[in-house]
């Protein structure tokens, strides 16, 4: 097993900095926080429950946000995916995994804050080839700023890259949220 950085305390942390900006969201999150109290490793991709992730909504000096290709599930996602033991923080999980699967470096990215403007709890599919059941994803997702182009892409997990338009998210609350935070 690997020790993460990111502990229990600090996903605890980062959602009661989040519920104190979105009071109306304590119900939605109420089951990750009972994981947690259950004793729960949410870093753990094994958890099947439930296990965190970090997404970066990426926006360009026109608030236009990045979008990639995801191979495995042959959709257009925001960066972002598991924590690794590198990670010291979700915010610092959302900007590696933004580097590695856009070529944007970190330093090339300016973080509108330490806290996520959303998290989202989703089903995932079976992964036979992996051995892993449906389980849930609990993403934490940040909202980035930058001036920068995309680098290179991690072509064994993406195969596009392109930025859209914010209407283009489906999610009603994220879209609202980033428009609210581009303003």
């Amino acid at each position: 097993m690997i020790d993460l950085a990111i502990t229990a305390d600090h996903i605890r942390t980062v959602i009661g900095d989040y519920l104190d900006a979105y009071p109306e969201e304590k119900r939605s999150l109420a089951p990750v926080l009972e994981l947690l109290d259950d004793g729960a490793d949410l870093t753990s991709r094994g958890e099947f429950r439930g296990h965190v992730t970090a997404g970066a909504i990426l926006a360009d000096p026109d608030g236009r946000i990045l979008h990639i290709h995801h191979l495995a599930l042959d959709k257009w996602l925001l960066p972002g995916g598991h924590v690794e033991a590198s990670d010291d923080t979700l915010l610092d999980a959302a900007l590696r995994e933004l580097a590695e699967e856009t070529g944007m470096p970190a330093a090339a990215v300016t973080p509108a804050g330490d806290r996520p403007v959303h998290v989202d709890i989703h089903p995932i599919p079976a992964n036979p080839a992996k051995g892993e059941p449906n389980h849930r994803h609990i993403d934490f997702r940040f909202l980035l700023h930058t001036a920068d182009a995309v680098g290179p892409l991690q072509t064994e997990e993406v195969t596009a890259a392109a930025w859209r338009e914010v209407d283009d998210i489906s999610d009603p609350v994220l879209k609202h949220r980033i428009t609210e935070a581009l303003r």
